[in-house]
């Protein structure tokens, strides 16, 4: 029997869920001028990330969501965003790869 692989799953922010314009958040790097989108091991961490961030609150709307990578990585293509996983403090840990 085939041994079954088992999804990895993060957690990141998505701007105006369940509209027309709903997208994952991302971000440029200051430095470096890298877009890429955050992602984090657990709900809490992007949750308190997410109150570090800069966002419109005021025009958009957010929501933390639970994405399985390679969804991720499909969405990703779309844009040319680099994945890297962040811990709750905004800090990259790594960049993901497929």
């Amino acid at each position: 029997m085939a041994q079954e692989q088992k999804s990895e799953w993060f957690f990141c922010i998505v701007q105006n869920p369940e509209t027309a314009q709903e997208q994952l958040m991302g971000f440029t790097e200051e430095k470096t001028e890298i877009e890429f989108i955050p992602v984090f091991k657990t709900k809490e961490e992007a949750q308190q990330c997410f109150l570090l961030m800069p966002k419109d609150i005021m025009k958009m709307k957010y929501e933390v969501q639970a994405i399985i990578k390679e969804d991720l990585f499909i969405e990703t293509k779309k844009t040319s965003h680099k994945i890297f996983l962040m811990n709750h403090k905004g800090q990259i840990e790594k960049e993901l790869e497929e």
